[in-house]
């Protein structure tokens, strides 16, 4: 079992940068991809983000593991592998390394991800992080959340057996949720109780439903089940800058 560390050091050389070349203190946001692995609207995501004058950080789950897409598609993708709960530890683990870097400020960190690792940031969300396991660690510490300033999340996978589905949260940051209507995976009613629930609860959550189905911002993609859809896609974009801009609340950073 991996320490906090071990994690981050696996992670960090498949861990790509975005920002400002330059060596001030930013706010940071880093970005978990889906189930089928790193595609190319996660790199869409940290280029626009870098735009508000934050530092993005695009982490891979699956090159350290030595996983392609055939495997990502067939394996992660199905539940077989490297569920949600498991992946946990690879969020804890990136946001501590990131936030121990002198370019971040320390207490102004988002988490986004899509679906699977949208997914994974929420079932962390669930953990107390006071026992040894949790989230896959050996010595998972509470502390490093308080870097966490918030959370966006794009149509997260909330199905069986992801942990937010039944639990509550036990940190409750700001938090922005994108779901797509035509979501197979998660279908949007289920989605909106889950969040309404985690609401009620005291997570400070706000949702915005595109007319969309799931990763609807894959150009490959072109069914009745997955389709891209490039309105949804700026919508959500512009959802992100908003957010960013709201959450961080700082003064304009040259760029």
């Amino acid at each position: 079992m991996d320490t906090v560390s071990a994690r981050y050091h696996k992670l960090e050389p498949y861990i790509e940068v975005f920002g400002p070349k330059d060596d001030l203190p930013r706010p940071a946001i880093l970005l978990f991809h889906g189930c089928g692995g790193m595609r190319p609207h996660i790199h869409l995501y940290a280029e626009t983000a870098v735009l508000a004058g934050v530092r993005a950080f695009v982490v891979d789950s699956f090159a350290p593991r030595g996983w392609g897409r055939l495997f990502a598609t067939s394996m992660v993708c199905s539940g077989a592998v490297f569920q949600g709960d498991e992946r946990a530890g690879d969020v804890l683990a990136a946001l501590w390394g990131v936030a121990s870097r002198a370019d971040v400020i320390t207490d102004k960190i988002m988490l986004a991800g899509w679906s699977h690792g949208g997914w994974s940031i929420m079932d962390l969300m669930t953990h107390k992080l006071t026992r040894k396991g949790e989230a896959g660690l050996a010595d998972p510490d509470p502390e490093i959340l308080k870097s966490v300033a918030g959370l966006f999340l794009v149509y997260s996978y909330l199905n069986f057996p992801a942990r937010s589905i039944s639990r509550n949260w036990h940190y409750k940051p700001e938090t922005f949720a994108v779901m797509a209507d035509k979501d197979h995976l998660s279908a949007v009613k289920g989605a909106q109780k889950v969040y309404q629930r985690l609401k009620d609860d005291g997570v400070p959550i706000e949702t915005l439903t595109l007319k969309a189905t799931h990763a609807f911002e894959e150009e490959s993609f072109g069914n009745a089940i997955m389709k891209y859809d490039q309105a949804a896609t700026e919508a959500s974009l512009q959802a992100m800058m908003e957010f960013i801009d709201r959450v961080f609340d700082l003064p304009q950073i040259p760029g």
